[in-house]
């Protein structure tokens, strides 16, 4: 049968002051260290005393010496309780400053173009965090896996997380290569897209997605078909590029591969607007330094990011 090992309640209570009236011999010297009474100190030591079932002391009106059970005692507590110390001190330090391991569950998709501008300026602003970034398509539960904080488009967050934006609402485009259209014609109406080659993704949760569009307002849903099945946007984007078929995905991925001329956007009336990528975490925990100073550091780039969009008046 499994045994199970629990510390009882109260267990440590009085071994602080044990330690301090074994290291000086004296239970006046130990309460002047601690800033309390002699008297506390004595009913501490004689509580622990009464748990463990032992004297911990000989006393005399000149002396304080350990008994073998005191002695046996303060070799296996006095380096243990040093060691709560210091964990004590290494767990304070990450709480007063931004310091340790910042883990971070991204999509692959946003590493290049979002995460890597973004992280490379916080660990040069910020040299005693480290960050690690777990890039999957998953939708990780964070708390389980030890993340501190999450990226992903603002319609797969539950709702009980905070989000902090990353980046505008950007449209949902359909892309093919020009090889791919010296095969096909362009698409010009939902419908059209039975007769093409598309490319599909599969969510985390084992789903086919459906391709989604907007008809002047009007949302439409299909089921398509084609010769790929893809878990992320770049693989989806990589194949569009070699010609494979069609690919519906963030505007923003796609858009170096459409200015160099490597990929064609079609059906651009009804391509669906997503409301944007967000940092995401927990909201029901204190935020330790180290996410309180990323959050600060995207919250500062963004602001900044809009600032040099906005449109600037002419010099008079």
């Amino acid at each position: 049968m499994k045994q199970h090992f629990t510390v009882r309640q109260g267990a440590l209570d009085g071994v602080e002051a044990f330690l301090s009236v074994a290291q000086h011999r004296s239970f006046r010297k130990a309460a002047a260290e601690l800033g309390v009474t002699p008297s506390a100190i004595s009913q501490a030591v004689r509580a622990l005393e009464t748990r463990i079932g032992a004297a911990l002391f000989i006393r005399t009106t000149r002396s304080v010496g350990l008994t073998e059970a005191g002695e046996r005692f303060l070799s296996r507590a006095k380096p243990a309780f040093e060691e709560l110390v210091a964990a004590s001190h290494v767990a304070s330090e990450l709480g007063q400053r931004p310091s340790g391991l910042l883990r971070l569950s991204v999509p692959r998709a946003v590493v290049p173009i979002l995460l890597e501008p973004l992280v490379a300026s916080f660990c040069e602003a910020y040299p005693e965090v480290e960050v690690e970034i777990a890039a999957s398509a998953e939708l990780v539960d964070l708390a389980a896996k030890g993340f501190d904080a999450g990226v992903r488009m603002g319609q797969f967050i539950a709702a009980d997380m905070v989000t902090v934006r990353l980046t505008p609402p950007f449209r949902f485009v359909i892309v093919g290569s020009p090889a791919y259209f010296a095969r096909k014609d362009r698409p010009e109406r939902p419908d059209d897209l039975r007769r093409h080659a598309c490319l599909r993704w599969r969510r985390s949760n084992g789903g086919l997605a459906l391709w989604s569009l907007d008809d002047q307002g009007r949302a439409i849903e299909m089921a398509v078909s084609g010769p790929l099945i893809a878990s992320d946007f770049p693989t989806m984007l990589g194949a569009a590029l070699e010609g494979i078929g069609l690919a519906q995905v963030p505007e923003p991925i796609a858009a170096e591969a459409v200015r160099a001329g490597k990929l064609v956007r079609v059906l651009e009336p009804f391509a669906p607007m997503a409301p944007g990528v967000f940092l995401y975490y927990p909201g029901h925990r204190q935020i330790m330094p180290k996410l309180r100073a990323f959050i600060d550091h995207v919250k500062s780039r963004s602001a900044a990011a809009r600032e040099s969009r906005a449109p600037r008046g002419n010099a008079s």
